[in-house]
C-alpha cells in the first residue's frame, strides 16, 4: 500500500510539472502573439491588433490558471502529505480550485465582451454564457461554503491543523 501511495505522489508531481509546462507554453504563445500584434504590418486578412492583444490576455489567463492549479496540486497533495478526508480540507482544496476557475471565466467573459464590441458582435452571446457560468459557479461555491460551516464546528482540531500546515507550506 505504501508503494501505491508513492506512485500517487509521483503522479501528482507529474501533473504539477505538466501544468507548469502547459502554462509556460501558453505564456510563450502569448508573448509571440503580442510581438506579432505590435510589430507586424497592417494586413487586411489578419485580425486587428486589438483583437490579437485580447487573445493574448485570454492565453495569459489560462496560463495563470494552469500555474495555480499545478501549485495547488503540489501543495495540497505532495507537500502536505495528507489525504483529503475532512470537510475542512475538502473545502479548502475546492476553494483554491474554484477561485482559479471563477476568476479565469470572468476574465474570459470580459475578453469576449470587448471582442464583441470591436467587430465580433456574435461573441456577445458567448460572453454572456461564460459570465453566467462564472456567476453560477460563484453562487454554488458560496452555498457549499455556507453549508460547510456547521461541519467545521464539529471538527475544530482539523481547522487548527490546516492553519498550522499553512504556516509550514508558506
Amino acid at each position: 500500500m505504501k508503494f501505491m501511495l508513492k506512485l500517487f505522489g509521483a503522479g501528482y508531481i507529474a501533473v504539477s510539472i505538466f501544468f507548469f509546462v502547459c502554462g509556460t507554453a501558453l505564456v510563450g504563445m502569448a508573448g509571440w502573439e503580442i510581438w506579432e500584434a505590435l510589430t507586424a504590418a497592417v494586413d487586411a486578412e489578419a485580425p486587428p491588433r486589438f483583437v490579437r492583444i485580447l487573445e493574448c490576455i485570454g492565453l495569459l489567463t489560462i496560463a495563470v490558471a494552469a500555474f495555480e492549479l499545478g501549485q495547488t496540486v503540489l501543495e495540497e497533495e505532495v507537500q502536505r502529505e495528507t489525504s483529503i478526508s475532512t470537510p475542512t480540507r475538502v473545502r479548502r482544496f475546492l476553494s483554491r480550485f474554484l477561485i482559479v476557475v471563477v476568476v479565469s471565466l470572468s476574465i474570459e467573459c470580459l475578453v469576449a465582451a470587448f471582442e464583441s464590441l470591436h467587430g465580433h458582435p456574435e461573441l456577445l452571446v458567448n460572453a454572456g454564457v461564460i459570465g453566467g457560468c462564472a456567476a453560477a459557479l460563484l453562487l454554488a461555491w458560496g452555498g457549499f461554503i455556507w453549508l460547510n460551516v456547521s461541519a467545521e464546528h464539529l471538527e475544530p482540531q482539523a481547522m487548527r491543523e490546516a492553519k498550522a500546515e499553512d504556516e509550514n507550506v508558506a
